[in-house]
């Protein structure tokens, strides 16, 4: 049976997470869970410009477009750096932004 890789919240996003819909917090629960036994999500796209290895979780639904922003390649945890819903067709540059600052405070990430 594979290992079950930890979740490591960082900042705000536990809390951004649980504020959203609950159907959407089922969607990137279930799509966080799959990447923890090692699997591939449903609809994720890399973010090389968050850092190396940083990809995020794509859930639309009635409320709209949501995003989870995580980096998978340290052994010792998957790190949820972001959790928001999009207002715009392009991500907005401050949610980029404070995805970046959180991922330089993952231990060891060189972004």
């Amino acid at each position: 049976m594979p290992r079950l890789k930890p979740l490591t919240f960082l900042g705000s996003s536990r809390d951004d997470l649980r504020e959203m819909p609950a159907a959407v917090r089922h969607a990137i629960g279930v799509e966080l869970m799959t990447v923890q036994f090692g699997g591939i999500p449903t609809d994720f796209k890399p973010i090389a410009s968050v850092g190396a290895g940083a990809y995020e979780i794509r859930v639309r639904d009635v409320a709209g477009a949501f995003r989870t922003v995580y980096v998978t390649k340290f052994d010792d945890s998957i790190y949820v750096l972001h959790a928001f819903q999009k207002k715009t067709q392009k991500t907005a540059k401050a949610d980029l932004d404070l995805a970046r600052r959180r991922y330089k405070l993952i231990p060891g990430a060189k972004p």
